[in-house]
């Protein structure tokens, strides 16, 4: 049996890629604590106690893109990233569900 292909990461400073891995994490701790997708307050409270210290990560990380002279977002490359690192589904868990018919 193959391995499954995966979409190849675009070409990325070390900064941005940074960037990108903390960002996943916020998106991680954000659907965790989403009331339409939890299932027990603790899990909720252990990944809001998460949260800051990966908010604080992702700070870093964009002030050292800051200080790097990397002043611009490359939105194109960076969603291409986003969507290899398989974003599209982690983000899904911070958007409320369908509502139900009727």
């Amino acid at each position: 049996m193959q391995p499954p292909e995966f979409s190849p990461l675009p070409a990325l400073t070390r900064a941005e890629s940074e960037f990108i891995d903390r960002y996943l994490h916020v998106l991680d701790q954000v659907g965790r604590i989403n009331p339409a997708h939890g299932h027990d307050t603790y899990a909720a409270l252990r990944a809001a106690q998460a949260l800051a210290s990966h908010a604080a990560e992702l700070r870093d990380a964009l002030a050292l893109m800051h200080r790097r002279g990397e002043t611009r977002i490359h939105g194109t490359t960076l969603t291409r990233a986003l969507r290899a690192l398989d974003g599209e589904r982690r983000a899904a868990r911070i958007a409320l569900p369908p509502a139900p018919p009727g």
